[in-house]
Order: C-alpha cells, then sequence, then structure tokens
C-alpha cells in the first residue's frame, strides 16, 4: 500500500485523470444520491414548518462552520504540498508534513467549537427570525440554542475528515473519500424516519418536545463521526495516518501550507457566508429551507459526478507538474479537465433543463407534497440545470490555480461571488415572501458562480499562455453529441405532458429516458470524436 501511494502520481496524466475521474463520479453518485435522499426524507418527515427551516439550516451550521476554517478548500491547499513531500521524502516525509498541519488545524477547530457554544443563542436568533409569532419565535429560539450545542462538536470531526480525505487524494486514492458520505447519510436518514414515527410528522415549534431535538442532534452528531472514523481508515491504508503535533512552528514546509491555508480562508468562508445569508432569507417563507436547500444540493450532487470529479482527478497531476515546473504538460493537463469538464455537464445541463418537472415531483414528498413548493422548486431546478455546468468550470479553474500554489485570485473569485450574492439577497426582500422569492435566491447562486467563473477563467488564461487554453475539437464533439442528446430528452418531456402521472411513471420516465439518452450521447460523442480527429 505504502509503495502505491507514492507511484500513484507517476502514472501518465491521459490515464490518471480518467480512471480517477471514473472513481470519483461512481461513488461520488451513490454518496451525493443519499445526501439529496437525507434532504428530501428530511423535509418529508418535518414539513414546511418554522422547525424545519432552524433544523435544516442548524444541520449545515458545522459544515459551513469547518469550511470557514479550512473544508474542501484544504484538500486545494494540502494535495500540492503533499505531493511535494511525498516525492522529495517518501512517505514518511508526507506523514510528518500531515502531522503537523493536523495539529495545528484541531487547535483551530477547537477554539472555534468554543465559540460557537457560546454564540450559540446568536446563531439560533439568526434561525428564526421568520417565525411570526414571538411566543412560537421565543421557543424556537431555546430549541434552535440546544440543537448548535449539540451540533458544535461536529466542527473537530469536519477538520479531521477534510484532512484525511486530503491525504488519500494526494496517494491517488479517490474511492473511500468519495464514497464514505454514504454512510453519514443513511445514518441520519434512519434517525431522522425513527424521530418521525416515534414522535409524528410535520411538528413546528410549539409542539415539537425537547427529546426530538436532542435525538436529531445526537443523532447526526453520530453519523459524522462514523463518516470522519471511515476517513481515518482510508487514511490508515495508504500510510499516512499520524498523531496531531504542535511541531508545525519549526516546519518551514507545514508553515507555508498553513500560510496558504489562512490566506485561502475567504475561498470557502465567503461562499458558506453567503449559503448561510441565502439560507437565513429562505427561513422567512413557510419550507422555502427546503426548496433552497434542495437546489443547492442538486447542484453539487450533479457537479460532483461530473465537473468535480474531473477537477478533483486532476488536481494531482496539476500539482506534479506545476512541481515540476512542466508548463507543456500542466497545459495538456488542464485542457484534458476542461474538456472533461464539459463533456460531462452537457447532458446533464440538458436533460435537467426539459425535465425538472417530472424531477420536483419525485423530490417533493410527505409534509412537503404541496403546490406552492413544486412550482418554484420546478423552476430553481431549471436554474440549477445551468449552475451545475458552470461551477464544475470554475471549481477546475481554481484547482489549477491552487496547484499552482496560487491562492489570490481563487480568494478574490469567492469575494466577488458573495459580493453578488449580497446584493441579490437585498434585492430578495423586494419580493413577496413566497415562491418568487425562493426562485430568485436560486438565481442569485447561478449569478455568483457566473462571477466565480468568469475570475478565475481570466486569470488562469494569462497564466497559460503562450500554451492553449482550450481544445476545439473535444469541445465541438460535446456539442454535437448534445444536439443529438436534445431530440431523446424531448421526446421524454413530451411523453409526460401526453400523460402526467404520478411519481412512480415520473420515475420511470427519468430513469429508463435518461439511460437511453445518456446512451445515445456516449455512442455520438465517440464517433463525433473519431471523425473530428480523423478531419484534423
Amino acid at each position: 500500500m505504502t509503495a502505491s501511494a507514492v507511484t500513484a502520481l507517476d502514472n501518465p496524466p491521459s490515464t490518471t485523470v480518467v480512471r480517477n475521474s471514473v472513481t470519483v463520479a461512481g461513488w461520488g453518485l451513490v454518496s451525493r444520491a443519499t445526501g439529496l435522499l437525507r434532504v428530501v426524507v428530511t423535509g418529508a418527515v418535518l414539513g414546511p414548518t418554522y422547525f424545519a427551516n432552524a433544523f435544516q439550516t442548524g444541520y449545515v451550521v458545522p459544515h459551513l462552520v469547518c469550511v470557514l476554517i479550512a473544508g474542501p478548500v484544504l484538500s486545494m491547499v494540502l494535495v500540492p504540498g503533499m505531493v511535494r513531500a511525498i516525492g522529495a521524502g517518501g512517505v514518511d516525509g508526507g506523514r510528518t508534513l500531515l502531522g503537523r498541519v493536523t495539529g495545528w488545524l484541531l487547535a483551530v477547530s477547537g477554539a472555534v467549537v468554543v465559540l460557537l457554544m457560546i454564540f450559540s443563542p446568536v446563531v439560533a436568533w439568526s434561525l428564526t427570525l421568520g417565525i411570526p409569532d414571538p411566543a412560537a419565535r421565543a421557543r424556537g429560539l431555546w430549541l434552535a440554542t440546544l440543537l448548535v450545542l449539540l451540533i458544535a462538536p461536529q466542527i473537530l470531526l469536519y477538520a479531521l475528515m477534510h484532512v484525511a480525505i486530503a491525504a488519500q487524494q494526494a496517494c491517488g486514492r479517490f474511492a473511500l473519500a468519495a464514497g464514505a458520505p454514504t454512510v453519514e447519510n443513511v445514518l441520519l436518514i434512519l434517525v431522522v424516519i425513527l424521530a418521525g414515527w416515534y414522535y409524528g410528522t410535520g411538528l413546528d415549534v410549539q409542539r415539537v418536545p425537547v427529546d426530538l431535538v436532542i435525538v436529531l442532534g445526537a443523532g447526526s452528531t453520530a453519523a459524522v463521526a462514523l463518516h470522519a472514523a471511515l476517513q481515518l481508515y482510508g487514511t490508515a491504508r495508504v500510510g499516512l495516518l499520524t498523531r496531531p503535533s504542535m511541531r508545525w512552528r519549526r516546519d518551514p514546509e507545514a508553515r507555508a501550507i498553513i500560510r496558504r491555508l489562512v490566506r485561502s480562508v475567504g475561498v470557502a468562508a465567503w461562499p458558506a457566508a453567503g449559503m448561510y445569508v441565502l439560507l437565513a432569507l429562505a427561513s422567512t417563507v413557510p419550507g422555502g429551507v427546503f426548496v433552497v436547500q434542495l437546489s443547492h444540493t442538486m447542484l453539487f450532487s450533479l457537479s460532483y459526478v461530473s465537473a468535480r470529479a474531473v477537477a478533483m482527478a486532476a488536481l494531482p497531476g496539476l500539482s506534479h507538474a506545476a512541481h515540476r515546473e512542466d508548463a507543456a504538460t500542466f497545459g495538456s493537463t488542464w485542457r484534458q479537465g476542461l474538456s472533461y469538464t464539459v463533456t460531462a455537464s452537457l447532458p446533464l445541463l440538458v436533460l435537467l433543463a426539459l425535465l425538472c418537472a417530472p424531477a420536483a415531483n419525485i423530490l417533493a414528498n410527505g409534509e412537503l407534497r404541496h403546490a406552492a413548493l413544486i412550482g418554484p422548486l420546478t423552476t430553481c431546478l431549471a436554474v440549477v440545470a445551468i449552475a451545475q455546468l458552470v461551477n464544475g468550470v470554475y471549481d477546475i479553474g481554481r484547482q489549477a490555480l491552487f496547484a499552482r500554489l496560487d491562492d489570490r485570485i481563487p480568494r478574490r473569485a469567492s469575494e466577488v461571488a458573495f459580493g453578488v450574492i449580497l446584493v441579490g439577497a437585498a434585492a430578495a426582500l423586494l419580493l413577496p415572501a413566497d415562491g418568487s422569492r425562493l426562485i430568485w435566491l436560486v438565481v442569485v447562486i447561478l449569478a455568483g458562480e457566473l462571477a466565480a467563473a468568469g475570475t478565475v477563467l481570466t486569470r488562469l488564461r494569462q497564466t497559460i499562455r503562450p500554451e492553449r487554453f482550450l481544445e476545439p475539437r473535444a469541445v465541438v464533439a460535446a456539442l454535437v453529441a448534445t444536439l443529438a442528446l436534445v431530440p431523446v430528452a424531448a421526446a421524454m418531456w413530451w411523453i409526460r405532458q401526453l400523460d402526467a402521472g404520478g411519481r412512480l411513471a415520473d420515475l420511470t420516465l427519468l430513469a429508463a429516458g435518461g439511460v437511453v439518452a445518456l446512451g445515445v450521447y456516449a455512442l455520438v460523442l465517440r464517433v463525433a470524436v473519431r471523425r473530428i480527429g480523423a478531419a484534423t
């Protein structure tokens, strides 16, 4: 296992990126599907209530706070450093560096846990601000405060989790890192279902017992703990599991990584803060958090199994080329990654845009199955179809910049996106507290992704010169395959209009039609790539 951890980075990028992209996409599909199911089940059990708004927002607070510290950005900063450390000193050098970075991160995370507990009433106040009745708002404040106290320790668990994921990715191992979230999602789904069975469904703050809050809070923390344990097991398998060390001050490489991590806090902090603002505004509409959070989850689920899978798989190769100052290999790896990103995202864009209505009909279940929510959710999913392509291009662009140890432009991109979100959120207050406000909030997410992607790609284009920025043949082939896909997706839409059946009919249509559509896309893409390649 140790030897493979070192040599995993020596494979040709053309084979490594493809294989690892498929691995991330496959396991990511399972974990993201269960994550989407978690949101759907939670909404179905808790219903369109203010308590559901508070729980669904509160549940993600530790993850958002951890993102403020490091989160996914940790991989972008740590993986290039680990690649260099393993290349210079073998697995022992990588283990030493990882232990010192982990020690620093756990110290910071522990301090943040204490601060979150101290300010838990303030966080709870923001979660219950939209409750109109003063008495209900006061009880909601108490319940939300208790929830925040129960989930605050998850910050330490998430910190360990992200370090372990980065360690595995640095060694070219992606399966467990991508698939382990399934366990967390399944466990929380079971907790929510059992809680709904025992305490009842659709309870609002005035009827919610304290025991229910304790069960949900403790159950979610247990689920995160199990997920973290699995990621640490994955780190042990690649030979990098080590004790945290506070000797980072004596290690120049560890200090350099920590400095880049501190400088890069804004890369993750601004999007997390922006998402919290959007969820807080969505909580002013009963069931609104479900719509916005589900749209956000769908966005990153689709991106994770397509474009983001490519970006994560390409990062070690990009880092290796940047470390060797091999501009030609870096450029070719970037063009390959960008081509794969566009190729993987285009069919999802067409399918979801044309079939957003049956998708919304399937996702709205239980207490949340109301026309007032299904209609806005349908429009939001159409917006998500475009946003997942933009997000994928943005993600692989910032991965490429981090591979070159450039954290300034990704940070600026996040700041620009946050500014767009703040302006859009302020404008949302001018809309009525109904579905139109929820649709606007999801449009704001797309606007932020566009602004961030434009900032990153502009800089990356300047960095890659004189190497080519884009592989036109691959993009043309993807567009040709997408045009072939459109009639199949349109036929699925037409069939649905003729017979708007129940959710089972919609699920069958999406499953069967999706397989046929993607099969047509893959076949035409293969033929187009060959013919365009032969013509040139």
